[in-house]
């Protein structure tokens, strides 16, 4: 098992590294005493080898060759990638600059970009590992490459590797380093507690097996999607990981123009004991708006699907994701307790595709029974959307094809207590097979989409 050191995210192990950047007063501002803090605390564990951004920030000459970009970037709020506005309840782990920080960096470089005195050089943030959350417990290689051609449609695909657990085990974190970035659109996993997901028949040549259904047993353990980093679930959450269960990772690819080879590797933190809270999902709207009317015409600027659903036990927000492609612009949840107080808790007005994350709060918040959910989603089918990949715009449905959309809001929680859980996630089944009845009784061509996507 790792030490408590081990345990702190990269980012908040530079904050201890580095308490923060020198004030303009203290002197001229130079890269070794105000800006090497900003870059190493927000930056490098992104832009460094083997990670996701095409160069690194890991020195002075890395910074002053980028300054005149960086400046730009910052200024624009562009970078650090954090998608969300000031919510009700804060983050943890904001990557958001400071305005006072963004300016340094544009005073740093109206002067020249002065690197400094040797003896103020901090020392550059060391990943031994290579890994974002310290060297993981256990890590899983894909037994073979899958090879993603050139061209065609987008591919979903599934691969199994036996984890060799010899008791049950809990996940608290999950790692993903792909060797081919370029085509994984997404990801997401699940433990197969069969253990036999592995020996399922490959079609073809290429290892694993197709499909959007891992089986029907498969336990959920989250995902990944372009832009997303790695997080440790709150103190005393985790996700469980049956004894001699296969993982499997369900890959969404995406061709890229060239062929590519994916052959990742996969990183997963256990926790020391079994959590005594069941961490569970409320999304809104419920399959990624599969039942909710998802056809924006060609054209259409500002396309507007709303849900709302009020809890039936008292719960505990943890924290809040969001899922679309790449005509969606604006992704709210609200909270509204019985009293009439209206709380916030995602505002994204610029999503982009390319930065998908969750965002922890950094205190559990209480929403009690009665308490009214809501949901709106935006998406700009126009041909002023700089995102469109259509070029003129042409009319959009509910599909899994990247060009395709769809869109929900997650909500991360626990409830109350461990008795409201079933009552919970009974409501949540019952509504969305409500929905999902409704919609199909009047929709024949909806109908037929689900049976199609239910046999594959």
């Amino acid at each position: 098992m790792r030490s408590p050191v081990a345990l702190i995210p990269v980012s908040l192990a530079a904050w201890f590294l580095y308490p923060g950047p020198l004030a303009a007063e203290d002197g001229d501002i130079t890269f070794n005493r105000q800006i090497a803090p900003i870059i190493y605390q927000n930056c490098a564990p992104c832009h460094r080898p083997g990670e996701a951004a095409p160069f690194p920030l890991l020195s002075y000459e890395n910074v002053a060759k980028k300054g005149k970009a960086i400046v730009k970037v910052t200024a624009a709020r562009f970078m650090p990638p954090w998608k969300p506005e000031a919510a009700s309840f804060a983050y943890r782990d904001e990557r958001r600059l400071k305005e006072a920080d963004i300016a340094l960096i544009q005073k740093w470089v109206s002067a020249g970009m002065p690197e400094g005195a040797a003896a103020d050089k901090p020392q550059a943030p060391q990943f031994p590992s290579g890994w974002r959350l310290g060297e993981p417990d256990l890590v899983v290689e894909m037994p073979a490459a899958y090879h993603v051609p050139a061209g065609g449609p987008d591919i979903y695909r599934n691969l199994a590797v036996p984890l060799g657990l010899g008791e049950e085990k809990w996940l608290t974190a999950i790692d993903m380093r792909p060797s081919a970035r370029s085509v994984v659109h997404h990801v997401l996993y699940f433990a197969d507690p069969s253990g036999h997901a592995h020996e399922r028949n490959k079609a073809g040549e290429e290892p694993g097996f197709s499909g959007m259904r891992p089986g029907g047993a498969a336990v959920p353990l989250g995902g990944w999607a372009v832009g997303a980093q790695p997080h440790f679930f709150p103190e005393g959450l985790a996700l469980r990981v049956p004894k001699g269960a296969d993982l499997v990772i369900q890959y969404h690819f995406h061709p890229s123009g060239k062929p590519e080879a994916e052959k990742s590797l996969i990183g997963l933190y256990f926790a020391k004991e079994a959590p005594k809270r069941t961490l569970t999902r409320i999304q809104m709207p419920p399959d990624y708006a599969l039942f909710s009317g998802l056809n924006i015409p060609a054209g259409e600027k500002d396309f507007v699907i709303r849900d709302s659903y009020t809890l039936p036990r008292d719960i505990e927000a943890v924290g809040v994701g969001a899922h679309a492609h790449y005509l969606a612009r604006v992704m709210k949840m609200t909270a509204t307790f019985p009293g009439g107080d209206v709380k916030t808790l995602l505002n994204i007005q610029d999503w982009d595709f390319a930065w998908q994350d969750r965002y922890f709060f950094q205190e559990f918040q209480k929403l009690p029974q009665g308490t009214r959910l809501d949901v709106e989603i935006h998406w700009d089918n126009s041909a002023t959307n700089p995102r469109n990949p259509s070029n003129p715009p042409i009319p959009v449905e509910w599909g899994e094809q990247t060009k395709d959309e769809m869109g929900s809001i997650s909500l991360m929680a626990v409830p109350g207590s461990e008795a409201d859980l079933r009552p919970l996630q009974t409501s949540l089944t019952r509504r969305r097979n409500d929905l999902a009845r409704e919609k199909m009784q009047t929709d024949p061509d909806l109908a037929r989409k689900v049976a199609r996507l239910l046999a594959q």
